[in-house]
């Protein structure tokens, strides 16, 4: 019987458990406790303690944070996921990185129902900074943001710091600079994108009979209609909505928002060297005390490099980051 199923038995019997330092406490009525559930308390009581503290910590948790990897000892890291506020994005990252290093996601408001999305950086930064200060009041911790994240990630070490929490590193995954976000940069990159469609299109129907060229375009056009149907399908599921909702205020909060300077080293994880479309990222070089490039192994990019195989280099790259910055003097 799992631990969970006891307590749930012993709940049913009207007996409350609770507990009370390293000793665990009880409340039942009179014949409730048999000698036989007693010494079962009593031989069960390090995981009943456990599974209390445990149930405890997490009636306490603050909403926006999500333990990925909860244990360990070192220095924290709290993520910022991308435009649509996923922060299981980490989740590949965090297990790879082992039990050493608590790894906990951000996650904005707007996804639970129970509030809106916000679209200003500054905002989104002081929700995630108010629940952090209350979940780790003493400091220090390590911030990291993927893709669109990482402007609230800077403004949140600009407020973390501002209100006296230590914020020893930012840690950057293929997160391009914030005006990348805006409209005409947006627009030459579909430009671009529309070129590069056109062809290879016209290289796969080079050298094509003229049937094998209808063929080939019936499948492409029956591609393009299961795409649309499935996002019309899409539509009416209420936790795609909230996250569509949360993705199109987080962009128009990143296109509006003015970098600030971090007085502390920033990390960029870069996909593979080749991936052009993350050099703006190096901007972020101007706004920190020091700034370091990593780049991940080939056939990484922008979307799978916190994903399995490619976490796992991600994560050795951090690492080594870490431990060269937590063995400096």
């Amino acid at each position: 019987m799992s631990v969970a199923t006891f307590l749930a038995d012993l709940r049913r019997r009207d007996i409350r458990v609770w507990a009370d330092g390293d000793r665990v406490q009880c409340d039942a009525p009179s014949g409730a406790l048999t000698p036989e559930l007693r010494e079962q308390l009593r031989s069960r009581k390090n995981d009943v303690l456990e599974f209390l503290r445990a149930a405890q910590a997490l009636a306490r948790q603050e909403r926006a944070i999500v333990p990925l990897q909860p244990r360990g000892s070192r220095t924290p890291i709290f993520a910022v996921p991308g435009h649509n506020g996923d922060v299981f994005c980490f989740r590949a990252l965090a297990q790879a990185l082992g039990d050493a290093r608590p790894f906990f996601g951000l996650e904005p408001p707007g996804l639970d129902g129970l509030g809106r999305p916000l679209e200003r950086v500054e905002e989104i930064a002081a929700y995630f900074a108010a629940q952090i200060r209350t979940f780790r009041p003493d400091g220090p911790c390590i911030l990291g943001a993927y893709c669109a994240g990482g402007a609230a990630a800077l403004e949140l070490a600009r407020q973390l710091r501002q209100s006296g929490t230590q914020v020893s590193y930012l840690a950057l995954f293929g997160t391009p600079y914030p005006t990348w976000y805006r409209w005409p940069t947006q627009l030459r990159g579909r430009l671009r994108t529309g070129i590069e469609r056109a062809a290879t299109h016209a290289r796969a129907l080079a050298g094509r009979s003229l049937a094998g060229c209808a063929e080939y375009l019936r499948e492409k056009m029956g591609s393009r209609r299961e795409r649309r149907a499935a996002e019309a399908a899409a539509v009416i599921d209420a936790d795609l909505i909230r996250r569509r909702m949360v993705q199109d205020a987080t962009l128009k909060a990143v296109r509006r928002y003015a970098p600030v300077r971090f007085d502390g080293p920033i990390g960029m994880f870069l996909p593979y060297r080749d991936a052009a479309l993350y050099d703006g990222a190096r901007r972020w070089r101007g706004l920190a005390a020091c700034a370091d490039e990593y780049f991940g192994p080939p056939g990484s990019d922008g979307d799978n490099m916190l994903r399995e195989p490619h976490a796992f280099a991600t994560a050795e790259l951090l690492r080594t980051a870490l431990d060269a910055l937590e063995a400096a003097p």
